[in-house]
């Protein structure tokens, strides 16, 4: 990375808009930040006086959480808005609430929203910072960063890798954000799924679409199962849920055509039995932990970025 650079991103809306260098520096400034939830107080001055706003409009577990961690652990002063206790129930559009929300002078808006694009509407109206945390199926920018980060920690490098994702393509953000990071990178992407999941012209963000789930298992670097998204489907686009398990889920018949040290992931939530067994879940191969644990230092690092932090300043909370 060259002296010089500067990450001058003020919104995370997708990796779409992230280069190789950012994706690189985000990671960079990941891993000095996951030492802190290491320590036995896991607390450091960083962002001390700034105020965040995770503001979520469909139910979420670990993203949510994990943000709300990260902000806490820099010092943040941290608020939780959902849908269902928010003005959107008495028919407030988004803009409003935002703006409303932007005259308290929050920070940054962390936003997840059912509307793809929704946070590059809320950038181009508010003040604050906003950090997509999954937009409709378009991108999940944060775990994209955190896989990233996963593969890393464990393989050096992402170039060179095959990593094959199978599952709901079409309805999943994560693969958008996924096939994005893991591209710019180096790797190769290997996509493998009912056609009816699987997304008009994918191939143009140069994944590699496969008819059979072993072609993309074979001699695979990394092996990601993604969730079904049944509440993003207005139809049901598999015969059943057996079906689709006997044909296209995890198991240790399928890894056997893939390397010896192929990593397993998940993004979460998983449906055992259905995408994954669970024995594939909880097996040695698995880094689907790995992936909980690093996200809360990436977005640790987005939060410290977007407000203009640029070098890793862990030490100053020693």
């Amino acid at each position: 990375m060259q002296d010089n650079y500067s990450f001058r991103h003020r919104h995370i809306l997708g990796l779409e808009q992230m280069s190789a260098e950012d994706i690189n520096h985000v990671i960079t400034i990941a891993r000095s930040f996951k030492e802190v939830s290491a320590r036995p107080i896991k607390k450091v001055p960083t962002l001390r006086g700034k105020t965040i706003v995770n503001f979520f409009f469909e139910p979420s577990t670990r993203t949510r959480l994990s943000f709300e961690i990260a902000a806490k652990r820099m010092s943040a002063d941290t608020f939780n808005i959902s849908a269902s206790t928010s003005s959107a129930t008495k028919g407030e559009t988004l803009i409003d609430t935002a703006k409303n929300l932007q005259a308290m002078n929050p920070d940054i808006i962390v936003l997840r929203h059912s509307s793809s694009g929704a946070p590059h509407l809320l950038a181009r109206h508010v003040e604050a910072s906003i950090i997509n945390a999954g937009d409709g199926t378009h991108e999940h920018p944060s775990q994209g960063l955190l896989d990233i980060m996963t593969i890393m920690e464990h393989k050096g490098s992402l170039a060179g890798l095959k990593i094959a994702i199978i599952g709901d393509i079409a309805h999943s953000r994560v693969a958008g954000s996924d096939i994005r990071g893991f591209t710019k990178l180096g790797a190769k992407v290997y996509l493998a799924g009912p056609r009816t999941f699987m997304p008009a012209a994918v191939e143009q963000m140069g994944a590699v679409v496969c008819d059979d789930v072993q072609e993309a298992v074979r001699d695979a670097d990394v092996v990601m199962a993604l969730r079904i998204q049944q509440e993003r489907q207005n139809d049901s686009l598999i015969p059943s849920l057996r079906e689709y398990a006997i044909c296209y889920g995890v198991n240790d018949s399928l890894l056997r055509l893939a390397k010896d040290d192929v990593l397993v992931m998940h993004p979460g939530p998983i449906n055992r039995g259905v995408e994954m067994n669970p024995d594939v879940a909880d097996g040695k191969r698995s880094v689907i932990l790995d992936q909980v644990t690093n996200g809360v230092a990436v977005r640790m690092a987005l939060l410290y970025l977007v407000l203009g932090g640029d070098k890793p300043g862990v030490e100053q909370g020693e």
